[in-house]
């Protein structure tokens, strides 16, 4: 399969059956995921997003396909303006390994924008929340700064949010307590 036949595919139409039917595809052909990152990566609607549930669907199970790419996807979270390729680029990067070097500063900065922000979609917040619970663990200066940000939000948004909220602060204010209280 080419990239032209794979974006063929991915413009007949957004469906589960239609995702797990590239998907496998890429299963079979692991050299074709170069080319969906490609489309996902090239910012094009609608094709693009279709192309990041599939790059989604595909990481999950084979996620050595996309940890060479995780630095490039930060890079483009800034570009992205619909809530799918956000989503979906999130929730790949929630899952990964984390950068710990270059691209650390721009994932914070965006997922602390994007958590706060009440235009951006809950399932965009939550992956947030839970992206920079994870580098608060490695970086324990976040945490107080993320619990703030988390109480800040919680009544302005839906249950969702509300439910993920809470026990990410319930974990962090348990750490917090610890670093805190002597001995």
């Amino acid at each position: 399969m080419s990239n032209h036949a794979a974006l063929e595919e991915l413009l007949l139409e957004t469906s589960r059956r239609n995702t797990d039917f590239v998907a496998d595809l890429i299963y079979k052909r692991p050299e074709l995921f170069e080319d969906l990152f490609g489309i996902f990566a090239g910012n094009v609607e609608p094709v693009s997003r279709r192309a990041a549930w599939v790059v989604d669907t595909v990481s999950e199970k084979s996620p050595g396909l996309i940890e060479s790419h995780l630095g490039e996807l930060i890079g483009l979270l800034s570009k992205f303006g619909h809530g799918a390729l956000k989503r979906h680029s999130l929730r790949i990067l929630a899952r990964s390994p984390l950068p710990m070097e270059t691209n650390l500063g721009e994932l914070i900065r965006i997922c602390f924008e994007w958590l706060l922000s009440p235009k951006e979609a809950i399932s965009v917040k939550v992956h947030c929340m839970e992206i920079l619970y994870r580098v608060s663990q490695k970086e324990p200066d976040l945490k107080n700064e993320l619990a703030d940000s988390i109480e800040w939000r919680m009544n302005e948004e839906n249950p969702g949010f509300r439910s993920r909220g809470q026990k990410i602060l319930k974990k962090l204010n348990s750490e917090i307590n610890k670093v805190t209280k002597p001995g």
